[in-house]
């Protein structure tokens, strides 16, 4: 765990007392079951963003994505009684595909991955009102799916099965991004691709693989938040989450420059990002105001981002003229000050 990782962890634990002193709703079990099930759906859907901001780039289809896919996913089950077994892999393969093609527009035509996610943003929504003709897409009265229902909206010993998911998922993809040659690879690249190209790392296969990462672990948090509430809208649902999954990336230490950050950061971001949201509605702030505490989280993030590469570089500057004063002879020291005067 890093040093960020170490402050926000303190900061949340500070949030929490706070918000507990306000209103002692906030440590009732109902309210934290509810919180960590909130956290579980957005912590994979922030995973997967995070895999796509530590290359550099960005995904802002995701929100569109978790309509389009929750749409088919409840259409594939409810309505085409299709086994669930067989509905899930096919929208994990669906998400996987748009992550590839989304992969190699950036990488082999060289477009910019603001415009690609940005258009996937509007066709992924556009297509999902179309195939429900603008209508709500949803379960039948009656329409009980009991083995599925408890893997994705159930609770083990009342822990939400989406925070267990959460849970292995994040120690899965931990072992890949900080354990991993991939991973390595995939810092390499964030830092300076051109020079991670020169070195024989195949930059394009490795961008590639982050967006399908990104496509799948998308695809099932569609699925996820399809059965959290049973009923979409396909013009509202997953509005801005692409918002919420940047803002827990750069909450938990993610540059939007790429090669920095910790699956352990994105988490805690996660934490974080929705204990405020829990905050906002203890308090009886209007919801109207979620996506302006978004917004200046995000802003923070990227000024506390910011701050930090300026205090690390002037660290490093330092460090490295006392090391070159070290290293120089007396004799040296003495001529290089007689040409400064």
């Amino acid at each position: 765990m890093t040093k960020k990782d170490l402050g926000l962890l303190l900061l949340i634990l500070v949030v929490g007392v706070v918000v507990a002193i306000i209103n002692p709703r906030f440590l009732l079990p109902i309210n934290l079951a509810n919180t960590s099930n909130l956290i579980g759906l957005f912590g994979i859907l922030s995973i997967g963003q995070a895999f796509v901001i530590i290359t550099g780039g960005i995904e802002l289809s995701v929100g569109s994505l978790v309509a389009l896919l929750g749409v088919l996913f409840v259409d594939f089950v409810a309505v085409q009684n299709m086994n669930w077994m067989l509905a899930l892999p096919i929208i994990l393969l669906f998400g996987a595909v748009i992550g590839a093609i989304h992969g190699w527009l950036i990488t082999r035509l060289n477009l910019q991955p603001f415009v690609v996610t940005l258009c996937g943003l509007l066709i992924y929504r556009g297509a999902a009102r179309f195939y429900t003709g603008d209508g709500t897409a949803g379960f039948a009265f009656g329409q009980n799916f009991p083995d599925l229902e408890f893997l994705t909206a159930g609770r083990f010993y009342g822990v939400p099965n989406t925070f267990i998911a959460l849970a292995i998922i994040g120690v899965v993809m931990w072992v890949v991004l900080h354990r991993s040659v991939f991973g390595r690879y995939l810092y390499a690249i964030g830092k300076n691709e051109e020079a991670a190209r020169y070195s024989g790392i195949r930059t394009n296969r490795m961008i590639m693989s982050a967006y399908i990462i990104c496509g799948l672990l998308t695809a099932l948090s569609a699925i996820y938040f399809a059965m959290y509430t049973r009923s979409i809208s396909p013009a509202s649902h997953g509005q801005f989450y692409e918002l919420y999954a940047i803002a827990a990336a750069v909450l938990g230490g993610f540059s939007l420059r790429g090669g920095e950050g910790s699956i352990v950061g994105v988490l805690l971001g996660t934490v974080l990002l929705q204990e405020l949201q829990n905050l906002v509605n203890l308090l009886g702030i209007p919801s109207s105001l979620n996506f302006a505490v978004m917004g200046g989280v995000i802003l923070i993030g990227v000024l506390i981002d910011q701050q930090w590469h300026a205090i690390r570089a002037q660290r490093r500057l330092v460090s490295a003229s006392r090391q070159v004063d070290t290293r120089l002879p007396e004799g040296s020291k003495a001529a290089v000050a007689a040409d400064g005067e």
